[in-house]
């Protein structure tokens, strides 16, 4: 488990090589504000091999978040990390180490029938209620969620994950009420308050793509607010003071600003965005596809642009994710050492300010 003496000193060997605010505040720790994400891939051999590489290269080059999840390149990533946070040059207990749960994951290659695998794993020999299920791969219920951090615990090789996201709860609203969603994601809170006490998990948030991103009438929109206090019930039921969720992840670049730019909560009698509510309930913001999937490493609208620094196009991508108030640490993943190295880089560079990231949209 990352611990806040670890955390600092890990700051202390490599903050004097970054730019201002490079390391920020994570609960009594420090983390880089670029982290290293796990997703984009093929789930093979040879790119095992580049994520294992460029891994090491990062947690050794100073960047201590890594993000993964149970269903990423067919459960290959969370097995990735593990290898890399074993073979670095740093502590398991300098590093925040992020998974996810909630798709229903296979196990190292994609099988001739998917449906039939899921079904014959988690349906008729596992623990997923059909009624639970959305979308044919999706389940976020308490007893799924349980199952899934077992597996990433294994997989990881770790005794404790330090962030637990339930992943896209939004995709659940395929096949039930908001309320119901509500419901379900408390229920599962609760499986998760407990397993922060038994020393399983650190804390817990949701990992999301569209759910805080849009106004209230979106198909897809969850409420932040609501699904805090949801927490906040589950701990009482459990019988902690206070409750373990403390992340939320989602998109965040320079085309998809919704989070700061949408005033989608209702939060102390005003509409805010999602950032201005994170901030304000003390959440940390991780933020995901902070390169947009790869499409601003050729370049970045000319007037944002002009206001970054950075010596590539994926750097002044990368920073003006991590300028945006209230943003904890911008992900990006590659498999590639060099990528790596550049985005790392990115935070020798002093983000935007607050007024500087705030006249970029008037």
């Amino acid at each position: 488990m990352a611990t806040a003496r670890a955390t600092w000193e890990y700051r202390d060997r490599f903050g004097d090589g970054f730019g201002r605010t490079y390391f920020r505040r994570f609960g009594p720790g420090v983390v880089s504000s670029v982290g290293l994400g796990t997703y984009l891939g093929e789930p093979t051999d040879a790119v095992d091999e580049g994520y294992e590489r460029a891994l090491i290269a990062g947690l050794e080059g100073g960047c201590n978040v890594v993000d993964t999840a149970a269903n990423y390149r067919c459960g290959r990533s969370e097995r990735v990390v593990g290898r890399a946070l074993d073979r670095a040059d740093v502590d398991r207990s300098a590093v925040v180490v992020a998974t996810k749960g909630g798709f229903l994951p296979f196990d190292g290659d994609r099988p001739d029938d998917p449906a039939g695998y899921l079904r014959d794993r988690f349906v008729e020999n596992g623990p997923v209620d059909p009624a639970d299920l959305a979308a044919g791969q999706h389940c976020i219920a308490p007893a799924l969620i349980d199952a899934m951090v077992d597996r990433s615990l294994d997989r990881l090789g770790v005794d404790t994950v330090d962030c637990y996201y339930v992943h896209n709860p939004e995709t659940q609203l395929r096949v039930r009420s908001r309320e119901a969603v509500y419901d379900q994601l408390e229920a599962t809170f609760e499986r998760l308050e407990r397993r922060i006490i038994a020393g399983d998990v650190g804390g817990y948030g949701v990992a999301t793509w569209e759910a805080f991103r849009h106004p209230p009438d979106h198909e897809e929109y969850l409420s932040l607010p609501t699904v805090v206090e949801r927490a906040r019930r589950a701990a009482e039921t459990v019988g902690r003071e206070e409750t373990g969720f403390f992340a939320v992840q989602l998109p965040f670049n320079v085309v998809m600003a919704d989070a700061f730019t949408t005033p989608a909560h209702e939060f102390d009698g005003s509409r805010r965005s999602t950032l201005e509510v994170a901030h304000a309930l003390d959440l940390d913001v991780f933020t995901s596809t902070s390169l947009a999937g790869g499409d601003l490493v050729a370049g970045l609208p000319a007037a944002v642009d002009a206001e970054l620094t950075g010596d590539t196009a994926a750097q002044r991508a990368i920073n003006f994710a991590r300028s945006a108030p209230g943003v904890t640490c911008a992900l990006v993943g590659t498999s590639d050492s060099e990528h790596v190295a550049e985005n790392v880089a990115a935070g020798t560079f002093d983000p935007l300010g607050a007024r500087a990231f705030d006249a970029v949209f008037e």
